[in-house]
C-alpha cells in the first residue's frame, strides 16, 4: 500500500532523529526535502524539522501506526504536553485512497490540509494531490535529508 508519512522534530539534533525515523521504515519510496517551519500551537518552543516520507508497506493501517509509535518512543519522545516539542512526531498522512475514521486513527490526517509545513513537502512528492482549503504558516525548505 502506499502511504504517506508526515515527520517532525524540534528536540535534540531534529536532523539526526529524522534519519532515524526514515531508516527505521522497510519500503520507503521517497523522501521530501527537509522544510523548517514555526511551531503551531502550544508552548513556546524551537522552530520543527519537518519531512514527507513516500511508503509502500505491507503493514494495515493500524499496524502502521503501532510501528509509528514504536519508532517515536526510541527516538525518546514523551507525550506530556499537547502541542508541545518533541524528539520525534510521525504521523499517517495518507494510506492509499482508504478514509478512516476511529477513534485511535483518523486518515487522512484530519489537520493536514491546513497545514503548510505538511503540504508542501507531500506536494514534493505528490504533486497530483489537491489540498482541501488554504494551508497556512510560513515553510523554508533546507534542502535534503
Amino acid at each position: 500500500m502506499i502511504t504517506y508519512l508526515g515527520m517532525g522534530s524540534n528536540l535534540g539534533n531534529s536532523s539526526e532523529l529524522l534519519r532515524f525515523g526514515v531508516s527505521q521504515f522497510y519500503g520507503v519510496a521517497a523522501v521530501s526535502p527537509v522544510y523548517e517551519t514555526e511551531p503551531i500551537g502550544g508552548p513556546e518552543q524551537n522552530a520543527y524539522l519537518n519531512i514527507v516520507v513516500k511508503l509502500d508497506t505491507l503493514l494495515s493501517a493500524h499496524g502502521l501506526l503501532q510501528e509509528c509509535h514504536r519508532i517515536e518512543q526510541e527516538a525518546g519522545r514523551i507525550r506530556t504536553v499537547v502541542n508541545g516539542p518533541r524528539t520525534l512526531d510521525i504521523d499517517i498522512l495518507l494510506y492509499g485512497d482508504q478514509e478512516i475514521n476511529e477513534q485511535d486513527l483518523i486518515i487522512p490526517h484530519p489537520r493536514m490540509d491546513k497545514r503548510n509545513f505538511v503540504i508542501q513537502p507531500l506536494l514534493d512528492l505528490y504533486p497530483e494531490y489537491i489540498p482541501l482549503g488554504k494551508p497556512s504558516g510560513e515553510v523554508k525548505m533546507l534542502g535534503p535529508l
